[in-house]
């Protein structure tokens, strides 16, 4: 039977690389808020360092040496392991139990139709010759993280609903042949339309590495300037500060739709009140792309100057990190562990904990004489 109505958060990243701004206002920020808020028994946030080697197997060293770098990110944007509980996914073995029982009760056409699965196969360049069958079932072993912590609500992009809707659809079947074991968990996406999915500073729908086109947590306030005056696009029609320009498609504009607010002005614009203001400035003409870039800069720098100095901090003390991840991961290995043994229990393959499963064999047994 499921244990109660708790309130359990489960989130996390796959330690590919240091965290971004797209990470800060997709998710990181509201975990922030969801974990000084009060309203949640449990907050877990896990490192998917299993799910990062379905398509980074043949250099696991990448997967290894980011883990630490996105514990630094989590630590510096004021995650608090007294609040919220870290833990690393390979040293869950509970979660590759479960995985591998949902896996008899999904399709493979079924996984082959997740929307989240078509494009993240298509952005990898994967032929389907060339697809590791690790990869193609994440979305599965995405249920078993959900479910092994009896977690009800999972905040998300808005990219990854197609996930939480596959991870729905095993925790209903599993209840329907099993009985009530699993809790059915609810998506939770950011309000901001902007904040769901931040583009890269070249106006690339998503952040990556490989496009150079990323402003890092931990980037200098050097490489902020350099990323936002050299890379980031605003009106290609607005050639003169007189021009009229244009606020759809505009990275800085999306920029301060995310980051701005009123008392930004004051501060570093104050010909301004408001962004409102600022944008229909622009439109008209007048405005220049030079300032509005001056007043992003300062405005990013605000919000990553404090998250730059805690990381620092926390880089002199890598042994409390340690510690940290440690102490997490082994209060989820016994949170995993009992929902594994109560999966097993309402399938009755507890061979070992259930003695009465011996009648069952002992009824069989006469059956067959």
């Amino acid at each position: 039977m499921i244990k109660d109505n708790r309130q359990i958060i489960l989130t996390g990243d796959r330690p590919t690389g240091r965290l971004h701004l797209g990470h800060y206002v997709g998710s990181l920020k509201r975990r922030v808020e969801l974990q000084n808020s009060g309203k949640f028994d449990e907050i877990y946030i896990l490192i998917a360092d299993d799910q990062a080697l379905t398509d980074n197997a043949d250099n696991p060293g990448k997967i290894r040496d980011n883990i630490v770098n996105v514990l630094l990110d989590y630590l510096s944007v004021g995650l608090d392991p007294d609040k919220v509980t870290f833990c690393i996914q390979s040293s869950l073995p509970a979660l590759h139990a479960l995985t591998f029982y949902y896996m008899n009760l999904v399709t493979t056409a079924r996984l082959s139709r997740n929307p989240t699965v078509k494009a993240e196969i298509a952005m990898r360049g994967f032929a389907d010759e060339g697809l590791p069958a690790g990869f193609f079932t994440y979305p599965v072993s995405q249920a078993a993280d959900i479910t092994a912590f009896d977690a009800n609500i999972v905040p998300v992009g808005e990219d990854q609903l197609p996930m939480i809707e596959q991870t729905r659809e095993i925790v209903e079947k599993f209840n329907r042949i099993y009985g009530e074991t699993l809790v059915l968990p609810k998506a939770v996406i950011p309000e901001n339309e902007t904040q769901r999915r931040l583009p890269g500073v070249d106006g690339k729908a998503k952040m990556s590495k490989s496009l150079g086109n990323c402003i890092y947590l931990s980037d200098t306030a050097k490489t902020v300037k350099k990323q936002v005056n050299g890379k980031m696009f605003t009106d290609p029609q607005h050639l003169r500060i007189e021009d009229p320009g244009h606020i759809e498609g505009n990275v800085v504009f999306t920029y301060l739709d995310a980051f701005c607010r009123d008392e930004h002005f004051a501060e570093y614009l104050p010909d301004y009140q408001n962004l409102d203001e600022m944008k229909e400035h622009y439109m008209r003409g007048g405005l220049g792309d030079g300032t509005c870039k001056k007043f992003l800069i300062n405005i990013l720098e605000e919000t990553l100057a404090p998250i730059r100095a805690s990381r620092a901090q926390w880089e002199k003390d890598i042994d409390s990190v340690y510690d940290i991840a440690l102490a997490g991961s082994a209060k989820a290995r016994e949170v995993t562990n009992e929902t594994l043994a109560r999966v097993q229990r309402a399938m009755r393959i507890n061979y070992f904990e259930d003695r009465l499963i011996i009648k069952d064999w002992e009824k069989l047994l006469k059956e067959q004489r």
